[in-house]
């Protein structure tokens, strides 16, 4: 099992996600909760994608914290 963490970004209309980890690799959905089931079959495919290619799926590193300020 790997494990990505996800940035959601609310737009004007809908929400944006994607993964630091995984360049390339995003989705959108009308709701957060649309937005977060697409982008965890999003990575899916990116992953599936990676092994058809022989190609190393990378290792997490990024991480999130917040500042109170």
């Amino acid at each position: 099992m790997h494990r990505f963490l996800v940035v959601i970004e609310k737009a004007e209309k809908n929400y944006s996600v994607y993964s630091p980890d995984l360049p390339g690799c995003v989705a959108t959905g009308a709701t957060r909760e649309e937005a977060e089931r697409n982008i965890h079959e999003a990575i899916e495919m990116h992953i599936r994608g990676l092994q058809e290619d022989h190609l190393p799926i990378p290792e997490s590193s990024s991480f999130a914290e917040y500042v109170a300020v």
